[in-house]
């Protein structure tokens, strides 16, 4: 018989990791590409905290206000398309 346990959450506030620095001597097209995901990544992550659990309604209208609201840059159109993607994959 399965027991289940329930673990309580943490009370600590949520700090963020410490950021690594990037590897050198990578082609510069490299860290673009790195950079975009983790952007895409944490437009995603905003989005489906703030219910858009669904790809269709991530229009580039919307994704551009979440990232103006996070205090990112506005995503390209390709980034974009990598968030919808990823919310796409997420289900």
């Amino acid at each position: 018989m399965a027991v289940a346990t329930v673990t309580p959450l943490p009370l600590e506030p949520w700090t963020p990791l410490r950021r690594k620095p990037l590897p050198a001597g990578r082609p510069r097209e490299w860290y673009v590409s790195h950079n975009r995901r983790l952007k895409a990544m944490r437009l995603a992550i905003a989005l489906l905290d703030s219910g858009v659990y669904l790809a269709a309604r991530a229009d580039d209208r919307t994704i551009r206000a979440t990232a103006h609201e996070l205090g990112i840059h506005p995503p390209s159109a390709t980034t974009c398309r990598m968030v919808r993607a990823l919310i796409r994959s997420s289900l």
